[in-house]
């Protein structure tokens, strides 16, 4: 899948090992690396569907994002990269056509 960032400053800190850790710390570094070599690899979002970090539509002001965890507070938020995404008839998103995502931000739920 591609993957790109919102924002240069979120990929150098996204993508660098000593930023991540930095803002971070070490779990969710670990697994924010983890999480993106899992979406670089993966065909389409439905391939992440079931692997670690309970990947989920998000709902209300951020419908149309995608969120997994990187340890208990801590979310990785991307989008569809094509908008407006596909979608299903249900109107939530067609995870088997999302080949091309856009990482916005990484946030504390609980801030």
């Amino acid at each position: 899948m591609e993957v790109s960032f919102s924002e240069v400053r979120l990929k150098q800190a996204c993508e660098t090992v000593s930023e991540r850790m930095r803002k971070w710390g070490q779990p969710a570094a670990k697994n924010l690396k983890t999480r993106l070599d899992d979406l670089r690899a993966a065909r389409c979002m439905e391939d992440m569907r079931n692997l670690p970090g309970r990947w989920e539509e998000l709902t209300g002001e951020r419908r149309g994002f995608f969120s997994c965890r990187l340890d208990k507070a801590l979310r990785l938020i991307l989008r569809p990269s094509r908008q407006p995404p596909p979608s299903k008839e249900d109107g939530g998103l067609d995870w088997q056509q999302i080949d091309d995502i856009t990482i916005t931000e990484v946030v504390n739920y609980h801030d």
